[in-house]
């Protein structure tokens, strides 16, 4: 295992980071949170100018080492969160280019990359969440078609993406894990509706979505049929493995402001508070070398993150909920008040022991596949 940068890793930053000093006081003013066609079009606007620039194609069609330095230096500078493109960059997008034909690879990925389209993630359903094999919407095949029935929920910016990789049982008699398809769906298909779900902090980037006999091209099934869950594992191990990067970036920079805020309201007197401060630092310190050292597995492993990316998630979410409740201590009777800093995102961080996989599935995950423990019963 290697955690040091290469010279041509090292002049890659340092070309990423000159550009982006060029090209982030010429972006807009940012869209309201509840505008989402216009953070639809400020952040593919954003993800065109990494585009033109060459700087498109690194969550994918770079090593895994230059990914993470992407990811370092662009939330170091405040760049743009990849936004409405999340789900594209970071989860289909890898998936289609490591389990596509050449074909869907050349349809799929120059418009993510471009900035052209949108993604959303159908996966989690009413009563398939945690136990996701246990999804329940059916494909059946009807000539080079599958139509597609039920209902998914949590489905990530599916009011404004143009295609959902979806999840759906092409073989209801198979057992769970293996009667499972992954699909393309086009989201202007006939059949399909959307009702947008406003989360805690009052912000709608989910959805629930009803599929009623959509039709879908069997052209458009990334995988083998009934190899889903083989596929969707390669895009949990993406989601799990480097799309919390740039937040462990963003962690340790909100924790020294953190820190700055303490002493200006003389909340760092409180030794109890001070060493809970400290013990943040040192936990995100050590995600970073986690996330260095997955970095450095993948490297080995064809760029596909492995199962070390459950480990990391578990800690970091807990790390990440804990790092808030450390801000309202901070804040001590502000922390009550929407419009100070950090508070929505102490609202959204409670959300991250669930989403990506609750932390119960990733430690069954770290004790069956990191541990070698055998299955519950």
């Amino acid at each position: 295992m290697n955690l040091t940068y290469t010279p041509e890793e090292e002049e890659f930053r340092a070309r990423l980071r000159e550009w982006l000093g060029q090209a982030l006081p010429a972006l807009p003013p940012k869209p309201s949170p509840d505008d989402w066609p216009g953070r639809r079009a400020y952040d593919l606007g954003w993800q065109r100018r990494l585009y033109d620039a060459g700087y498109a194609d690194v969550h994918w069609d770079a090593s895994p080492t230059m990914r993470l330095i992407f990811l370092e230096e662009t939330e170091k500078a405040g760049a743009p969160y990849v936004g409405a493109g999340f789900v594209g960059l970071l989860h289909a997008g890898p998936t289609i280019a490591a389990e596509g034909t050449d074909e869907q690879r050349a349809r799929w990925l120059p418009p993510i990359l471009r900035g052209d389209e949108v993604w959303c993630q159908g996966f989690s359903e009413p009563d398939a969440g945690s136990d996701l094999a246990a999804l329940r919407t059916r494909a059946r095949r009807d000539g080079d078609d599958y139509v597609v029935s039920g209902s998914k929920i949590w489905t990530s910016h599916a009011e404004v993406a143009d295609w959902c990789e979806l999840l759906v049982r092409t073989d209801p008699a198979a057992p769970k894990h293996r009667g499972i398809s992954w699909l393309a769906m086009p989201m202007d298909a006939p059949g399909i509706t959307v009702r947008p779900l406003r989360t805690l902090a009052g912000s709608a980037e989910f959805a629930e979505v009803f599929l009623d006999e959509v039709r879908v091209p069997v052209a458009n099934r990334v995988g083998d049929e009934n190899d889903g869950w083989r596929v969707t594992m390669v895009t949990l191990s993406f989601e799990r493995g480097t799309a919390f990067v740039g937040e462990v970036v963003a962690c340790r920079r909100v924790l020294c402001e953190l820190a700055g805020e303490a002493r200006k309201n003389g909340r760092w007197d409180d030794p109890v508070l001070r060493r809970r401060l400290g013990r943040l630092n040192a936990e995100f310190r050590a995600l970073w070398r986690l996330t260095q050292w997955n970095v450095s597995e993948a490297e080995q492993t064809g760029g596909v993150p492995g199962v070390g990316g459950s480990a990391f998630k578990l800690r970091y979410s807990h790390a990440r909920q804990e790092l808030y409740d450390a801000a309202a201590d901070v804040l001590g009777p502000d922390s009550l008040d929407l419009d100070r800093p950090w508070i929505l995102d102490r609202l959204s961080s409670l959300s991250y022991t669930i989403a990506a996989g609750t932390s119960q599935i990733q430690r069954n995950i770290v004790a069956e596949r990191i541990l070698g423990l055998p299955k519950g019963r």
